[in-house]
């Protein structure tokens, strides 16, 4: 029978399903503690979906951050994630500077400014999902300089992606995350956005974002060095970002269109072929 998951594991599965299964690559103990951190990042990336003003937002991380506080000091707060995570902390020696960066990360999600171009939406891929990443290495025992960067741009890929297909959630509530410089380069209005309209501007504007994903996929494939399957769990994001791609591109650079975002049968076969060859 397979053991029932731990609360972190459960969370990381219904909440963030293509990094745990990343996760499931990495030996038992490793893997819990991915699990946690995982639990954590949806824990502050979730918050400017659950408070109604910028105010509790900024409790809600400074929460998290006393939290961390806590671990350091010994004295961990009583919560399914927390706990978990200070066990990872002390298991794993962690830092607390890339928890620090996703934080701050999140706070400037709260506002509503887009990005003002596409350097600080790779940007905010870095701080978000790449400091996520370099945080998955240090428990994985491979955060050397060659699979770091591999991993950093794995990581940004998979940010830059995640953005992508998350287009029609944040038309939706009106929230604009495509660039600015390159919506006027296109002349794309940010009404065609709110209102779903698939028009060859927002496309061209889609697939100049999609490019640089795929460029940090290029990266990621040449940087990786020897240690591919040892730090699969982070690396192979960059393979599931080449899926999403292509998807995307087979649509046309249409990030309205459902199939972006809809079942992938052989996505887990194509992550352990990944693995099993150390191709990301």
């Amino acid at each position: 029978m397979t053991p029932a998951l731990s609360a972190c594991g459960e969370i990381a599965r219904g909440q963030d399903p293509d990094r745990y299964v990343c996760a499931l690559f990495a030996e038992p103990p490793e893997r819990e503690a991915l699990f946690a951190v995982l639990a954590f990042n949806h824990e502050v990336a979730k918050t400017r979906d659950v408070i109604s003003e910028t105010m509790l937002g900024q409790i809600r991380l400074q929460w998290w951050r006393e939290a961390i506080d806590g671990i350091l000091a010994g004295t961990p707060r009583q919560h399914e994630v927390v706990q978990p995570l200070a066990e990872a902390f002390q298991r794993f020696d962690l830092d607390r500077g890339p928890f620090d960066e996703i934080l701050d990360a999140r706070e400037a999600d709260l506002e509503d400014a887009p990005f003002a171009s596409l350097e600080d939406m790779v940007a905010y891929g870095q701080a978000t999902a790449g400091a996520l990443g370099r945080i998955m290495l240090r428990i994985l025992g491979d955060d050397t300089a060659p699979v770091l960067a591999a991993a950093q741009a794995a990581s940004t890929a998979w940010a830059l992606t995640g953005l992508l297909r998350s287009v029609p959630f944040h038309a939706r509530v009106k929230r604009l995350m495509l660039p600015r410089d390159l919506l006027h380069r296109h002349g794309a209005t940010i009404g065609d956005y709110n209102e779903f309209r698939d028009t060859p501007a927002l496309r061209a504007v889609v697939q100049a974002i999609a490019m640089a994903a795929g460029d940090a996929i290029e990266t990621a494939r040449s940087a990786k060095g020897a240690s591919v399957k040892r730090a699969a769990p982070v690396l192979l994001q960059a393979r599931l970002a080449r899926l999403y791609l292509d998807r995307l591109e087979r649509a046309g650079f249409n990030a309205f269109d459902p199939a972006l975002n809809a079942d992938m049968p052989l996505k887990a076969w194509s992550l352990w072929w990944g693995r099993f060859t150390g191709r990301v």
